[in-house]
């Protein structure tokens, strides 16, 4: 399990019993921890007073969504199977307004993916299901926490809905989080080993960019070999890129994803070898490299923007995630990279990111107590 995250938990919970409750919605990309949180929260709340739903695997049709709602919910729902695609996602909308938990307590939903609703958008009438999604919870007196990996989306969407829905960006693990993480990798509680262990825990933060998922895959394989390669991070996670390891099939379904989800797949993939080489870029120096036109390479940029596979800072464009950029280096190419290759791109990657953990403040004895003795002076940071 990931280390539980109270500061997040406890912003989230505030936001749902504030009076009247607002609407946490929660955005990070993919490994950021917004479905280990949401089933936590679902833990915390009694299982007659809230509902999970994982949106992405069960928006089919509007009425295999209905289904779907009523048969996980604990909370009574309508017997009658109303027709048409119309009909079904209006009363999909009225069982989230109108459901209530034990003694007519507030129903809380727990909506994982929450923008692949728009996938009814394909069927007659349906045209604006997001906006309708969003006005209806608006108005419900229930409780609700959303979730999405797509950041820029979600964020057009709820621009005229600010009043009721409180945004949350996912934060990194910190430090201290990832030293609980890996746990008793290269340490044996001897202060000299637990400062090595604390310094294993700044580099795999560093290399992990703070995202849950990368730096549990770390701690495993640093777990897995243990006596082997011990506290060698930048090993382990040469091992985790290469052509079957967990990282590279991981970052590969995320750049799949995002791509399928965005228009112009063949130049957008171009474009993002082009920052695989070289990055950050401006739209001129990307247009040359594509050779097209600025406003066709513009138009491109933003697609790739748009399901948050690049970001843009002060006109200079690189993208979201720097693991996802070494997967690109590592795999986009005719055949699969050899071990060699693997590990000199993952060391130059790493002499690229340890700089800046270095900066860090330098491991203490407290920081790197063992086992339940870990003090943290600080929690995780909360971002708007």
């Amino acid at each position: 399990m990931l280390t539980p995250r109270s500061t997040l938990t406890r912003r989230v919970m505030a936001a749902l019993d504030a009076s009247p409750s607002r609407i946490p919605v929660l955005l990070g990309g993919c490994g950021s921890g917004r479905t280990t949180l949401l089933h936590q929260l679902r833990d915390r709340t009694p299982r007659t007073a809230a509902l999970y739903l994982d949106v992405e695997r069960t928006a089919t049709t509007p009425e295999r969504f209905l289904r779907a709602v009523a048969a996980a919910a604990p909370f009574p729902a309508d017997e009658e199977s109303p027709v048409g695609t119309r009909a079904a996602f209006d009363a999909v909308l009225a069982f989230f307004g109108r459901a209530r938990a034990g003694g007519s307590e507030p129903a809380t939903f727990l909506l994982d993916e929450f923008l692949e609703l728009r996938t009814f958008e394909s069927f007659p009438g349906l045209r604006r299901v997001l906006h309708d999604f969003v006005e209806g919870v608006s108005a419900s007196v229930n409780r609700f926490v959303l979730t999405s990996r797509y950041t820029a989306r979600t964020l057009r969407l709820l621009r005229d809905h600010a009043a009721r829905f409180e945004v949350i960006h996912v934060p990194p693990l910190t430090v201290e989080d990832t030293f609980d993480i890996l746990g008793p990798v290269g340490s044996d509680g001897t202060p000299d080993r637990d400062l090595d262990a604390a310094y294993a825990a700044r580099t795999v933060q560093a290399l992990a960019d703070g995202r849950p998922a990368y730096v549990r895959a770390l701690a495993d394989e640093l777990a897995a070999t243990a006596g082997h390669r011990g506290s060698d991070v930048v090993g382990a996670l040469s091992a985790l890129l290469a052509p079957e390891g967990r990282l590279a099939k991981q970052c590969g379904f995320c750049y799949e994803l995002r791509l399928h989800r965005a228009r112009g797949y063949g130049a957008l993939k171009a474009i993002l070898e082009i920052l695989a080489e070289e990055e950050p870029l401006t739209l001129t120096e990307v247009a040359q490299r594509l050779h097209r036109t600025p406003g066709s390479t513009k138009d491109y940029l933003s697609w790739l923007e748009d399901v948050d596979l690049i970001v843009s800072r002060q006109k200079r464009y690189s993208f979201a995630d720097p693991l996802t950029r070494l997967w690109v280096r590592l795999h986009c190419r005719p055949e699969p990279p050899s071990v060699d290759e693997v590990a000199r791109e993952v060391q130059a990657y790493a002499m690229a990111r340890l700089p800046h953990a270095a900066a860090a403040a330098e491991p203490t004895l407290e920081m790197a107590g063992a086992g339940a003795g870990v003090r943290k002076d600080s929690g995780i940071i909360e971002i708007d």
